[in-house]
This record gives structure tokens, C-alpha cells and sequence, in this order.
């Protein structure tokens, strides 16, 4: 018996963790989609940064920076944590498309008044994001981080849903 229980429980903890890691973005409907990462999004880049961060709260976003992955070249924040780019999003528009369920997998990148650039050259700036908190901007595209990440260097939120995409130092989505 404490074996099937124990069987029981581990199916549902995976059950769990694949539900959550699976979680996409809202689609234009308003409801949520579901999508796996690609085979290279599982990928780790390199970085100098802590090991342990997670993509909540003030990630040093007043910050951005370069590190080296399997992707090339990618911004990530002060604490290295990748930022990503949303298809959605319409470059130099002043608001955010990624609302609802989005915006819980897919947490604003929080901006400031004055941005700490090193190796990137795009252009920064701010917009008003969902939560009417100011949401960073790199070469016009709001951006975001993945919930599914949860480590300096982590870059499973690239290629969800083609959608989502991981920058270049210029602020050009890598697909």
C-alpha cells in the first residue's frame, strides 16, 4: 500500500511540475494556451552571475547585460537571468500584450529611471506594463521574464509557442 502511495504521489507531483512547465501565454481569446519549449530552449547559458535567483521581485532589472549560451550572445538582467521578447508585442508601442495568464508565467521585466547597460547596445527605455508598474524596453520590445526559469543562465522560455525569444545585444529577437 505505501508503495502505490508512494507511486500516486510522485505521478501527481510530475503531473504538476509538467502542467505548470507547459503553460504558455494567453491567446488572443483571452484563454490559456499550453506549449513546451523547444529541444534547445532546455539549454543553459553561461554566466558569472548567482546560481539561484528567480524571475520575481527586483531582479537587478535596472541592469542589463550580455552572457554567452548555446544560443550565441544574450541579454540577461543584472542577477543573469534571460529576458525575453513576446511576438505579440508590437516594437515601440506603449503598452504590453501579454495580460492575464501571460503575465503569470511571463512577469514584466521592471524598469527604472536609469538603466546600467554592459555589452548591450539597443536602445532602452520604459512603458507602462499591465500592472501600471514601469516594464523595461530594449530596441522598442517590452520585456519579460519566464517563470519556468529558475536559475542565472536558465533559457527554457526560448521558442514557447513561437512566440517568445531571447535578444541579441542589439535588441533583435534570436529565433
Amino acid at each position: 500500500m505505501k508503495s502505490s502511495l508512494k507511486s500516486w504521489c510522485a505521478a501527481t507531483s510530475a503531473i504538476a511540475a509538467l502542467a505548470f512547465a507547459l503553460t504558455g501565454c494567453a491567446n488572443d481569446s483571452g484563454s490559456t494556451d499550453t506549449a513546451s519549449p523547444s529541444a534547445d530552449a532546455q539549454s543553459s547559458a553561461a554566466s558569472s552571475a548567482p546560481a539561484e535567483s528567480s524571475p520575481s521581485g527586483d531582479m537587478g532589472a535596472a541592469s542589463l547585460a550580455l552572457a554567452d549560451s548555446s544560443l550565441g550572445k544574450i541579454v540577461v538582467d543584472g542577477k543573469g537571468m534571460t529576458v525575453y521578447q513576446f511576438d505579440k508585442d508590437t516594437q515601440g508601442a506603449d503598452f504590453s500584450a501579454c495580460t492575464g495568464p501571460c503575465e503569470d508565467q511571463w512577469p514584466a521585466v521592471p524598469g527604472g529611471t536609469d538603466v546600467t547597460v554592459d555589452g548591450v547596445t539597443g536602445k532602452t527605455g520604459t512603458i507602462t506594463g499591465v500592472n501600471g508598474e514601469s516594464q523595461l524596453t530594449l530596441d522598442g520590445w517590452p520585456l519579460y521574464y519566464f517563470a519556468g526559469d529558475k536559475k542565472a543562465g536558465d533559457t527554457a522560455g526560448q521558442g514557447v509557442k513561437d512566440v517568445w525569444w531571447v535578444l541579441d545585444a542589439a535588441g533583435t529577437p534570436i529565433k
